[in-house]
């Protein structure tokens, strides 16, 4: 048994990290999932390598990495599995959608909510084809951090789907 403790405690560290990056998303706010900037995508770099330390201390073993690993997996379902039984739970952890435009309107408090700013809300109707706010019958910051666009009398809709981006990172 005390061969696996320090397992154990790697892979409760692990948890912990995980929880913690979670809460900080779900506080610093969900935009920041879909719209990596450079600046966003060094953060999430320069987070996983801060974060690896704290999870897995000195041990560089295989056993350790996988304990980390199945650590995280094993949360990972966990609240996937309570996501989808509560609704409760799920807009406690991802929160819920935000109204950014109605009828060519902005909507400010829908803005300030999404820490978002007119230019970055723009930019994203551009890239939904939308040459112009006025344009827009419907704009929400999806719970996933993508923008969903409906115009032209709500009848064309777009959701811009979120670039795939391959991380490397020495574990």
């Amino acid at each position: 048994m005390n061969f696996i403790l320090p397992y154990l405690i790697i892979a409760g560290k692990s948890i912990a990290v995980y929880l913690f990056i979670i809460l900080a998303i779900r506080f610093f706010g969900k935009k920041e999932l879909a719209q990596l900037s450079i600046i966003d995508l060094v953060f999430i770099l320069l987070i996983s390598n801060s974060v690896q330390n704290a999870m897995v201390g000195s041990d560089t073993s295989l056993q350790g990495g996988i304990s980390a690993a199945l650590g995280l997996f094993i949360c990972n379902y966990i609240f996937k599995y309570f996501m989808r039984k509560s609704n409760r739970f799920s807009n406690i952890i991802q929160g819920d959608k935000i109204l950014l435009v109605h009828d060519g309107i902005v909507v400010k408090k829908g803005l300030d909510e999404a820490m978002m700013s007119l230019d970055e809300l723009e930019r994203s109707i551009r890239e939904h084809g939308v040459s112009d706010i006025a344009k827009v019958d419907l704009a929400i910051l999806e719970v996933d951090g993508n923008i969903s666009i409906i115009s032209q009398d709500f009848s064309h809709k777009t959701v811009k789907v979120r670039k795939k981006i391959q991380l490397s990172h020495n574990l």
